[in-house]
């Protein structure tokens, strides 16, 4: 950022609530060969947003559908709840899930017993759930990006000193200029989770529904703070460590919804085991300890300091919810109790139990994360 954005807010962008002492916006102006990271750079996420939305209609009709096919995924097919305008306006208007006593009442309208009834509500419910291909497809896409971004995010890093030795990450801060792939990597991750908070109105919805937006706003606060202030070096590596454990649980969904039991069980032990070890130990261990202790080498706290380690305990919070999830889900597997994802809203059959095995396994994060994300 070479100078501050919006002369309107200039309260907002006072030097001292962002940078450390006696750096100034006037210090960060491109010169000698250095760029530096701006707010209007950040502009393009949204046309780079809509891009990857079109990018993934096509992916899913083109890639996610004939690769579906191939391995056996196929939707179920349920019986239809009969046409009825008095309970389909119930089911719209009060609750998919009526109470005993709204039933009987119902009971009393239709001249119906208490069984039809609820075996029409059970049929309207399974009629609102998403099929398996619509899950598969998601999680398929979700699959290519974050294997794409975590190779991206392996070249653009492997050659970096701050790769291997976290103290470099400081050094020099916040006068550290900007690369190409830093650039490009920070855009299309910015632009994915913005893709999808467009699409979280379509997409599947699970039971931890809000955490997943509370993780997307908080995935999109921290990078763009982390682009103002210059916080691009270590914001890299808060992505790729978030990536990693995400490809294997997007891979273990896809071989799940596929009905391929042992290979899924299998992935999804390694991405238990990699979930834990980078979100719950080399993330507050290594990256945020990074923040919060190095810099204080060097510079003073100021309120962008405080600011930034408190989004990255945010997602870690976030982190250890998602393990308590996974590690029940471990837990049920190796006592042969695993029946589907802790997070899923789960199919009934036309006699009101539920089925054995539902089709997802809890998501990461994100990226976070990512999802962090």
């Amino acid at each position: 950022m070479t100078v501050k954005p919006f002369q309107s807010l200039e309260w907002f962008w006072w030097d001292r609530l962002w940078l450390p002492r006696p750096v100034t916006w006037a210090d960060l102006q491109d010169s000698e060969g250095r760029v530096y990271a701006r707010v209007s750079h950040l502009y393009i996420i949204l046309p780079v947003a809509v891009l990857l939305l079109g990018l993934r209609a096509f992916y899913e009709r083109l890639i996610a559908v004939p690769l579906a096919e191939a391995l056996g995924v196929k939707d179920k097919i349920h019986k239809r709840a009969s046409h009825n305008p008095v309970l389909e306006k119930y089911y719209k208007t009060h609750s998919k899930h009526p109470t005993q006593a709204n039933i009987k009442g119902v009971c009393k309208k239709l001249g119906w017993s208490e069984r039809q009834v609820e075996r029409w509500f059970r049929r309207r419910r399974n009629q609102d759930r998403p099929g398996v291909l619509k899950k598969f497809k998601e999680a398929s896409w979700r699959f290519a990006f974050y294997l794409c971004s975590s190779f991206g995010g392996v070249l653009a890093l492997h050659d970096k000193p701050w790769f291997y030795d976290l103290r470099e990450m400081w050094a020099g801060f916040p006068k550290q200029s900007l690369l190409d792939s830093q650039y490009w990597y920070y855009i299309i991750e910015m632009s994915f989770y913005g893709s999808l908070l467009f699409s979280v109105a379509a997409d599947v919805k699970r039971k931890d529904f809000k955490e997943q937006l509370v993780h997307h706003w908080a995935t999109l606060t921290l990078l763009s703070f982390s682009w103002c202030a210059n916080y691009i070096r270590i914001g890299t590596l808060v992505m790729l460590v978030h990536d990693t454990s995400d490809v294997l649980l997007e891979s273990a969904k896809m071989f799940n919804y596929a009905g391929w039991e042992t290979t899924c069980n299998s992935i999804f032990v390694v991405f238990a085991l990699v979930f834990m070890v980078t979100r719950l130990i080399i993330f507050p261990f290594w990256l945020i300890h990074c923040t919060w202790v190095y810099p204080l080498d060097q510079f003073e706290p100021f309120f962008g300091y405080y600011f930034f380690n408190v989004m990255l305990v945010v997602l870690l919070l976030l982190h250890v919810f998602w393990a308590s999830l996974i590690l029940r889900m471990v837990k049920k597997f190796i006592f042969g109790k695993l029946k589907g994802d802790e997070r899923s809203d789960e199919e009934e059959d036309e006699e009101g139990s539920e089925e054995d095995y539902t089709h997802t396994y809890s998501n990461g994060s994100g990226n976070g994360l990512s999802n962090g994300h």
